[in-house]
């Protein structure tokens, strides 16, 4: 565990029932707001809350809602020039992890100095030049917590993450009407998304007392709701609980971060376009497993069964209880039907090389990883995914 830990947070978070009517007061000060979002939430009447609130401030904005899931770096910085364009001074993001990412950026990149590719080797030469607010639609990728956007590069066939603290969020809104009518699979993808953040965190090597604090209320909470939450579109009190887990995940990440679940899931949504919640599910159970060998990690996970498992508890010794964990990732991922195996995807099994050699590139993961991987392990774990 690391002795010397930083975190950073967003300056304001609003939670609960109503929290949207805060965005009035927010913008009372701008002069014109860029509302990211996307078509399918525009569909579903949830940008419209959002701009609702913006015109009765009396505030012009402008929409941009050409905002491709899973982007790669070329489309995030199309959308980031037609930002700067408007000459909006204040950013809301209204959508997943992929909208809440664009905006993130784009409160960098009002500057012709330099864009998203630039990012992809120098972030941290880029400063904050306008506002944000994230108002996140699912419960899951923490991205309104995070420092990190994820962009697609095509030409290596991988996803990137771009890391800078300046693009943590000014304001956060989780108001539990933006996740109402999720849709099921979605839902489940993004719950099992904020589960591995929880999971990885509590069991990185740059695990530290904040993540620590932050990734076990999430893994809590997650191991505990995400079922029902999925599963009953009226379930409010747990929907909510799970909102607040995904953004304790994204705190979790920012003070430590995710490893070898997320470091070789990127290849699988940068190649194939898999969704990355399930690019995670996919690989959640295999890499907790073969981490679970690791003695340190396995005493993590008896201490998350003490903590996480509300039943009657009948596991006693380490390995029952880091057992039960695993076993317990397992039922939740097969329980939500999400997909375990990259066949239903079409991966040809002579790709398999390939994944290893990108996978192995994720080295800003993969050096938290508390077991270390070599490129036979990665290739043992894609093969137990084939």
């Amino acid at each position: 565990m690391l002795k010397q830990y930083t975190l950073r947070m967003p300056g304001a978070v609003f939670g609960g029932e109503n929290s949207l009517d805060n965005l009035t007061n927010l913008v009372k000060d701008t002069a014109k707001v860029a509302v990211f979002t996307d078509k399918g939430i525009e569909a579903t009447g949830l940008a419209d809350l959002v701009t609702a609130k913006i015109g009765q401030a009396g505030k012009e904005y402008v929409v941009f809602d050409e905002l491709p899931a899973e982007p790669s770096y070329q489309q995030a910085q199309a959308a980031i020039d037609a930002f700067k364009a408007s000459g909006a001074d204040f950013i809301v993001a209204v959508g997943g992890g992929s909208v809440m990412d664009i905006a993130k950026l784009a409160s960098l990149l009002k500057t012709d100095e330099y864009g998203v590719k630039e990012l992809l080797d120098t972030p941290l030469r880029a400063h904050k030049c306008v506002p944000t607010l994230m108002i996140p639609t699912t419960a899951g990728t923490g991205a309104e917590a995070t420092p990190n956007a994820i962009v697609a590069v095509p030409e290596k066939e991988v996803k990137i993450g771009i890391v800078n603290p300046e693009m943590i969020a000014d304001y956060v809104i989780l108001d539990p009407i933006m996740i109402k009518k999720l849709p099921r699979k979605i839902a489940a993808s993004t719950g099992v998304d904020a589960l591995c953040h929880a999971i990885e965190c509590w069991t990185s090597n740059k695990a530290n007392a904040f993540s620590d604090m932050y990734a076990m209320w999430a893994l809590d909470l997650i191991l505990n709701n995400i079922e029902k939450a999925c599963d009953d579109p009226e379930a409010m009190a747990e929907k909510n609980r799970m909102q607040i887990a995904a953004y304790y995940g994204g705190l979790a990440i920012t003070a430590s971060g995710t490893t070898a679940v997320h470091a070789l899931s990127y290849p699988l949504g940068g190649k194939y376009h898999i969704a990355h919640g399930v690019s995670n599910a996919i690989l959640l159970a295999p890499v907790m497993r073969f981490n679970s060998e690791h003695p340190a990690v396995k005493e993590r996970l008896a201490v998350a069964y003490d903590r996480c498992c509300h039943e009657n508890k009948t596991c006693t010794t380490v390995d029952e209880k880091a057992a039960w964990m695993i076993a317990r990732l397992e039922a939740i991922v097969k329980h939500l039907d999400i997909p375990t195996s990259l066949k239903e995807f079409g991966v040809p099994a002579e790709d398999l090389e390939g994944l290893v050699e990108s996978g192995m590139r994720v080295q800003r993961l993969l050096v938290k990883n508390m077991r270390p991987i070599t490129a036979d392990d990665a290739r043992k774990l894609y093969q137990e995914t084939m």
